[in-house]
Parts: C-alpha cells; structure tokens; sequence
C-alpha cells in the first residue's frame, strides 16, 4: 500500500520535532451490506475505505492525524505538521524497517466480495422468510447481511513493518411481535471472522425462528417483579454484562489513568473463587480474534482474573508507558480515521464444573435470564443497568413462566462477588464494542452463572 522508502522518510519526518515513537497505519478496506424489510430489499451498500494515520509520542504526550492523499509529499507534509504539535526542533533520524508475515490463525475459504450479491441476498431472504412465517403475531422483520475485508500495513519507528487482512461476515435479524396494542422485540446477529464459508455453520433459518420466539415469548409474559434476587445468566450473549461491567474498567484505557475501580488491585482478590476471565483474540475464526492488533503487536490469550486474583490488564503502547507494562496484543481501533487504544477481543468467563440442572435447582425464588439486551455502564464506578431481552422467573428449582421488562442492576465489582456456581456449557455472543477508538467486533461470553444477590428492576 506505501513503499518503504516512503514510510521510512515519513517516520523520520514524524520525528523531527522531538518525538521519540511514530506510527503509520495504512487502511484498505472494502465493504458490503443488504439489508431486507417487509419482504423487499431495502439497502443495498458498497463501498472502499482507504486512508492513512500517523501517530507520535513524546513521553506520555502523544498527537494523531490521519490523511486519505497517499502521495509523498502529502504524508510528508502532515507527519510534519503532527509533530509540531509536540514542540522543539530535532534533526531527523534514519529509520530502518525490517518487514515481517504475522501467522494467519484465522483461514478464509470464500472471500466474501468474490461470491454474487444473489447469493449473499438469498441468505438474508432466508432468515426473514423464517422469521416472518414464524407466527401470525409478527408483524415486522429486518434482516440484514454485511462483510468486511479489512487490509492493514503497519510500521513504526521501533523498525515494525508488517501487513494484515481482517475479513468478517455478519448477519442479523429483528423481529417485532405486536398483538395491537403492545410490541415486544426479539434479536439475533451471529457472525464470525469468516469468509461466505460461514453458513456452513451458521444457519439463517434458524435464526430467523429464534428472534420471532424470543419476540412472541416476551409479548405474552406479564412484567417481571422488581427486588433482591438470586439470578441466574444464561451462556452466550449474557457474558455482555461482565463485558460491560467488569471488562471496559480492566483496559488500560480506564487503568491508566486511574478512571477504574480495579486500578491498582494485580494480585488482589475482585471476585469469587468461581471466577476466571479471560480475552483471547487468538480463537480460529473468531469475531472478536485477530492476527495482530493494530499496532501491530501479535494478539495473544490474557488471563485477567485467575480464581477470583486480579492476574492482568489490557494494555495497548501508549498507556503501557503509562503503567510500565507491555502491551498484550489489544490495541484496536474501528478505522485510520481513529487512534487505537486497549480493547477487547473475545472476552469471556472460563467454564466452571456446575451443571446448569444444578444452578437452576438451587434457585428457590428467582430469575433466569436466558438473554441479555442493551445496557449501560459507568466504568470509574462499575455501575450498571442492563435489559434482560428474554427472562424466567425461577420457583422451587424450577423455570416457571417467562416474565419481560425486567432489568439487572448493580456494581461490576459486586456482582464478581456474588458469582457462586458457573456451569460448563461456554458459548460467544457477538456484538460490536464502542469506546474513543470507535466501534470494533468483539465476542462476549460465558457459561451459565449464578448470582447469589442481584437487583432486578421491574414492577414492585
């Protein structure tokens, strides 16, 4: 995408202020979507990204700019303006690269802008089809379908140069039951790190049925009572509350500066025995996996709670300085429109030895929520409210009758606490992660988890 001849000046340009790191990130990216609403197709979008971004330090100070004119003499212009922003005047180094080829752990069999747009279009006919004829009490459906072929360079003044192609595809699925008065909805959007081999395993037809039961499920259920209960989560899509809540306050992001309630606690005890949480962007295929993050560092599995004991941190370059620690392979960012910063991968709680008929029977008056929806989270206090899309109550050790509207409240670092049986049964759930370096794919996950004391909005 630039040579090396460009890069390395651009780099020596980047520095000639003072800087003592400078970055290129270089993006290509192509992009397909459709999407179907009310039998028809609705949109039908491609396009191509391309641009480049350049980063410096000084210290703990750092400046981005980002540009889409790949000519020299335009790099070289706004690496020297970058790097006025960080002050005194320096002569400029000589940078030498030394190019490397990370492992491609993540195979694509069907790139997915060489497969016809009919068979990408008959996928998401599929799924609504599913969805719509489901009941008689659906009354809307969205399907929708997208691919993205992500094509990196990066290079550093450290001497990195390395390449990288990220490709996703993505389906989903929103079905809205309605009995005149009242509507309930019902959500499904699996997707991996996959090329069109992805329906081999995924089938649309089935979750097309799936979001039209959860949606005809919630509309027929009375609302949940409010109070203190014991609660037990569902595998998939559930781990997004330990995503949320426990997982944005362990990146170095919020670390760092110390805006986390874990900030200063390795080595401590933050939850129960039962718990072990780990981010593993190395997971073949995987929606949240990559090769390399993007600054280049190789992605790798982190423990960051072994039995309960703060074992570790998300850390990205800049804030690795910060902390005196080095990066574990998360720096991520949505585009080159956006300087990275510690992300998740696929993160997730470690299987356990509980089975779920035992988590279930031990509830004597409580809720299972089989899925989880929205939320939201303040990340200096852990604080946090989430939507359970698809609730149970629990009476006597059994699933009694669904229940909507019920909502869980509570502190990440209580709610670590108060896991008291985690089954075996792991599952990911996919969903897109936003925070200042923009929105990015992650896995969420976990198995069944019981929590002893949580607090369920609903109606008292």
């Amino acid at each position: 995408m630039l040579s090396k001849e460009v890069i390395q000046q651009v780099l020596s340009r980047a520095l000639s202020k003072g800087g003592d790191f400078a970055e290129i990130f270089c993006e290509d990216t192509i992009n397909n979507s459709f999407s179907m609403v009310d039998g028809k197709v609705d949109t039908a979008v491609s396009g191509r990204d391309f641009g480049i971004g350049i980063r410096i330090f000084k210290g703990y100070r750092s400046v981005y700019a980002y540009t889409n004119d790949a000519g020299r003499s335009g790099l070289l212009e706004m690496a020297y303006k970058a790097a006025c922003a960080l002050g005194e005047t320096k002569n400029e180094l000589d940078i030498q690269l030394v190019e490397s080829i990370p492992s491609n752990i993540h195979p694509i069999r069907y790139v997915p802008s060489a497969v016809n747009n009919l068979k990408k279009i008959n996928i998401i006919k599929t799924a609504y089809k599913a969805a719509k004829t489901y009941s008689s009490e659906i009354v809307q459906v969205t399907a929708g379908y997208k691919d993205v072929d992500q094509k990196v360079l990066i290079a550093n003044s450290e001497g990195l140069l390395i390449e990288d192609r990220r490709v996703r595809t993505r389906i989903f699925i929103q079905s809205i039951a309605s009995n005149g008065v009242e509507n309930q909805t019902g959500f499904e959007g699996p997707g991996r790190m996959m090329g069109f081999e992805m329906f081999d395993i995924i089938d649309p037809e089935y979750y097309g049925k799936e979001a039209s039961r959860t949606a005809v499920t919630m509309l027929h259920a009375p609302v949940c009572p409010a109070g203190k209960m014991t609660v037990a989560i569902d595998n998939g899509f559930g781990g997004v509350i330990f995503h949320e809540a426990c997982g944005h306050a362990l990146e170095a992001t919020a670390v760092a500066k110390g805006n986390s309630v874990f900030a200063g606690k390795l080595g401590q005890k933050i939850a129960s025995d039962k718990v072990t949480a780990i981010d593993d962007g190395t997971i073949s295929n995987e929606w949240g996996s990559i090769n390399i993050d993007d600054e280049g560092t190789p992605s790798q599995k982190n423990i960051l709670i072994e039995n309960g004991i703060l074992k570790g941190y998300m850390i990205d370059k800049l804030n690795g300085r910060r902390m005196n620690m080095k990066p574990t392979g998360n720096a991520r960012r949505q585009s080159y429109k956006y300087a990275p910063t510690s992300r998740m991968t696929n993160t997730y709680i470690a299987a356990g030895s509980d089975e779920n008929e035992a988590i279930i029977g031990s509830i004597d008056n409580g809720l299972y929520a089989k899925k989880m929806g929205g939320g939201s989270v303040n990340p200096v206090t852990g604080e946090f409210n989430f939507a359970v899309a698809e609730g149970y109550l629990v009476k006597n050790g059994q699933i009694d009758m669904p229940v909507r509207g019920a909502t869980l409240i509570g502190k990440g670092a209580e709610i670590l606490m108060n896991i008291d049986m985690v089954g075996k049964d792991i599952r990911l759930g996919q969903g897109m992660c936003g925070s200042i370096s923009g929105s990015v794919p992650a896995n969420v996950g976990q198995p069944m988890i019981r929590v002893s004391s949580i607090t369920v909005g609903g109606r008292s």
